[in-house]
This record gives C-alpha cells, sequence and structure tokens, in this order.
C-alpha cells in the first residue's frame, strides 16, 4: 500500500467524551482553546511537565485521552493561575489540570507523581481530624508514604532548623466541628481577623508583628472562636465540594458574629475565601446546597480582604507614613506578592493582577527605597514545598537572584508559603550571600517604633538583624 493510501485508510477520530465532562463539572468549553500558547509560555514550572499546558488542552480537545490522563503535567502544575489570567478566551486552564488528576483517580489510574496525591489525601485527612492543619502530623505522614521515592533524612535539616525556631507545633490545635461553636456577635467596628493554620505555626513572625501593627495603627482585629482551615491547595485539586464549604464555613461564623470585614494575611487562605465567593455568587444552586450543609442562610455580607488591602483602605499610605518614627531610610527592598494576591483577577477582584502596587506603597511609606523589578507575581513554586523541592528550590533561587540583580537588599513578602520557601530553605540553595526575606509587617513594626521582639525578628531563618543593625535600625 502506497503512503498516501495508508494515510488515506487512517481516521482521525474525536472522542469528545472528556471534553463533555469538564463542561459538566467546571463549565469550561476546552474547544475554545485556539493553541495561542500563552499557557505554556508564561508557565513557571513548564520545563518539569511531560506535556506543555496547551498540549495537554489540545489532547483533551481530541479526546487523546492517555495523553491527558496519564501524563505527569496535571500532577506538577503549581495552580499559580497564571495561564488562567491570562487566558485570552477566559479558560480556567489550573481548574482543568485539577479536574484531570481528580478523573485519573476515579478511573484507576496510578498517579505519575504519586508523592503530589498523598500529600492531598494525608493534608485533607488532617484537616478532617482536627479541623486546621497539623504540620508535624502531616510531615510524618509524608515521610512514611514516600519511603520508596523519597530518603526518610530528606529536608530534615530544614525541620530542625524550624523547630529550634519553635516553628512546629508539637501537638495539632482542635477545632469543634461547624455548628457546635456559638458565635459571639461583636458590636463594634473590628475587623475579623483570620491568620489561617500557617500564622499559629511556622510563621508565628507574621502574626506576632501584624498583631503589634494593628494596636499601632488602632486597627481592631478580632479573631472568631471556631475558624477552621480553608482547604489550602490540597481541597481544590482534590475535593472541590471541600474546597467551597471549609471557607464557606468560617465565612458563616464571621458574618454570624456580626462583622462585615474579614482580613487574612495568608495569601492562600484570602485566595480561597474569595474563590468560595466567587462560587456561590455564581452559582445559586451550590449556595442553597451549601446553606443547607451549614444549617445557615449565608447573606454574603462579608468582604475579605488581604492585611494589605486593610491597611490601605482603613489607615492609608499617607497615614502610615505620618506615624513613622524610625524610617528605613536607604535600605532596599523589593516586595513579593507571589502568584495568589492578585490571581485569577475575577476572583481576587485585583485592578492590576501581573502589576500590583500595595505592598510597594506601604513600605515606601516607612521610608524604605522600594525598587522596581519584573518578578513581583513570578511563582515560588510554594504548592510542591513538601512533594519537589528541587522545583521549589529552582523557582525561589530564581526570585532571590533577581532581587540581588535589581541590587535589593532584602526582599518583602505577604505570604507564609512564600516566605516558607524563600526564607527557610534559603540555605539549601547555591547562592554567595543569603538575602533577608521580612513580611512587610515586620518592616511596618520598626518603622513604626516598636521593637525587635515585637517585630518577632528573631524567628527568622536568615537573620535579618545584621542588616538592620548596620542600617542602623535597630541597636
Amino acid at each position: 500500500m502506497s503512503n498516501t493510501s495508508q494515510f488515506e485508510a487512517q481516521e482521525l477520530r474525536i472522542n469528545s467524551n472528556l471534553a463533555q465532562r469538564i463542561q459538566e463539572e467546571l463549565g469550561q468549553n476546552v474547544y475554545l482553546c485556539y493553541q495561542c500558547v500563552k499557557c505554556t509560555s508564561g508557565c513557571p514550572v513548564g520545563k518539569y511537565f511531560d506535556w506543555q499546558p496547551n498540549q495537554i488542552m489540545r489532547a483533551v480537545q481530541l479526546g487523546q485521552e492517555d495523553i491527558a490522563l496519564e501524563s505527569e503535567t496535571p500532577w506538577l502544575c503549581a495552580s499559580c493561575q497564571t495561564c488562567t489570567t491570562r487566558c485570552p478566551q477566559d479558560l480556567d486552564i489550573a481548574a482543568i489540570m485539577d479536574f484531570l488528576t481528580r478523573e485519573a483517580l476515579e478511573r484507576g489510574i496510578e498517579p505519575p507523581i504519586r508523592e503530589v496525591d498523598n500529600l492531598n489525601k494525608a493534608f485533607l485527612r488532617e484537616v478532617r481530624l482536627w479541623g486546621r492543619s497539623y504540620e508535624l502530623g502531616l510531615m510524618v505522614e509524608l515521610k512514611l508514604r514516600n519511603i520508596r521515592t523519597h530518603r526518610l533524612t530528606e529536608d530534615l535539616d530544614m525541620g530542625f532548623k524550624m523547630i529550634a525556631k519553635n516553628k512546629f507545633p508539637i501537638f495539632p490545635t482542635f477545632t469543634r466541628p461547624p455548628g457546635t461553636v456559638k458565635p459571639l456577635p461583636r458590636a463594634s467596628k473590628a475587623i475579623a481577623y483570620y491568620p489561617g493554620c500557617s500564622l499559629h505555626a511556622t510563621s508565628p513572625e507574621f502574626n506576632t508583628s501584624t498583631k503589634a501593627v494593628a494596636e499601632a495603627l488602632n486597627l481592631e482585629l478580632i479573631e472568631p472562636d471556631g475558624w477552621n482551615c480553608c482547604g489550602s491547595s490540597s481541597a481544590h485539586r482534590a475535593d472541590p465540594e471541600a474546597a467551597v464549604r471549609l471557607p464557606m464555613q468560617n465565612l458563616s461564623l464571621i458574618e454570624q458574629s456580626g462583622f462585615s470585614e474579614v482580613t487574612m494575611p495568608c495569601a492562600a487562605c484570602f485566595n480561597r475565601h474569595k474563590a468560595a465567593q466567587y462560587e456561590i455568587r455564581h452559582d445559586p444552586e451550590h449556595k442553597s446546597a451549601l446553606n443547607e450543609k451549614l444549617g445557615y442562610d449565608y447573606q454574603d455580607s462579608v468582604k475579605v480582604k488581604s492585611l494589605g488591602e486593610t491597611i490601605i483602605e482603613h489607615v492609608g499610605a499617607k497615614e502610615v507614613s505620618a506615624r513613622v518614627k524610625n524610617p528605613l531610610e536607604g535600605l532596599k527592598v523589593v516586595c513579593y506578592y507571589g502568584c495568589l494576591l492578585t490571581r485569577p483577577p475575577q476572583v481576587t477582584e485585583a485592578a492590576h493582577p501581573e502589576n500590583p502596587t500595595e505592598l510597594d506603597d506601604l513600605v515606601a511609606a516607612l521610608g524604605a527605597d522600594v525598587l522596581d523589578w519584573s518578578y513581583k507575581t513570578t511563582c515560588c513554586g510554594a504548592a510542591h514545598s513538601l512533594t519537589r523541592p528541587d522545583i521549589v528550590l529552582d523557582l525561589s533561587s530564581i526570585l532571590i537572584r533577581e532581587a540581588k540583580l535589581a541590587e535589593a537588599e532584602a526582599i518583602a513578602v505577604a505570604c507564609p508559603l512564600c516566605h516558607t520557601n524563600l526564607d527557610a530553605r534559603q540555605f539549601q540553595m547555591d547562592l554567595e550571600e543569603e538575602m533577608p526575606i521580612l513580611y512587610f509587617t515586620q518592616l511596618m513594626a520598626l518603622a513604626l517604633g516598636l521593637s525587635p521582639r515585637e517585630a518577632a525578628l528573631n524567628k527568622n531563618l536568615v537573620d535579618p538583624r545584621p542588616l538592620l543593625k548596620q542600617k542602623g535600625f535597630i541597636a
């Protein structure tokens, strides 16, 4: 048979079953993708994929289920939302990647990146048991589950450093199940304060400095009793129902307590609660089902704000500047927002998702020299901190090197996950010199005349005190 005859004998059969499943569950029409390749060109993890995002989308369009469901790519997706934010057809590509991992598991397909599946299961089990994340228990379980692919001693050096800083609570914090916590109505202008699991564990310096700054700025923050974990990235990847229900339990509790606004220092918590609000506002049936499950008719009266937004709106950069007692003059800083404070903009309501300026404005108000750079929202690989530290070390070290190229002396962050990757893992990176990574609230505490103890400078793994002493900001 000639080549022409062989070609004519072949048939290209498009199987739309997978595309239909995505349309039914996510409301996403994959056939809108016209292969502009923006998802691939902007993906920070692309070099680790076996198939690029646009190729996965084409495979779904053509019904090539073996590629779409057996690929490593959906499992290695960092959920940074870059592809979703930049897609000209408004396709939620990150959500499609999450769907493919769930679909593969439902069909009995072995996960090509078993560590990610283990993390999702272990994390959600901890949340079911305690109501919040229990980092030490999570890490022990992952060590045992991944013993075939990871050395038991891997990351123990970082673990010991964090234990020495008292960043791993030995015992879990138990939160009572929803419905058993009686909301306490507040008759004041106080703002609800949702710290999230990390600020009570691996990021105490963020929690301590936030409370100190709020008091100095006359912001009354009240932490509601009975809040639970938001589910983080594990929920939206492995259990979409929990990804909405867990945040809505918190928002219902906050609303019943009489708060009209909640501030969330953690970028991941902020993003997950905003995503839950977006979901119930665009799916009345889902909202009704959730109300029934929660036993409360949520009125959607609570504004979810990041901590930076709260300070800007209630105090303002100008007033912050007027209250500065210890100007950070001469300190060169770049502000790093990470992925989830601004993306995707239809969820976060960020005016400038690619070039936000809120943190820049606040840090500049402290008297610091805020430098411009192109990596404000570039992913640090946070989602893979416990599964693929090699990816985290690669992406995070790039950020630190680029900050140095911009002539920065420190990086200001607003996310505990980003801080852990950039600060706690920095000693594992091949860097000539370490760079202090500070929460923006730590810088604010110093500039407002608060003590190093109130700024919790002793909790950072890369000690910022030598630099701050050299600059004359602390004794």
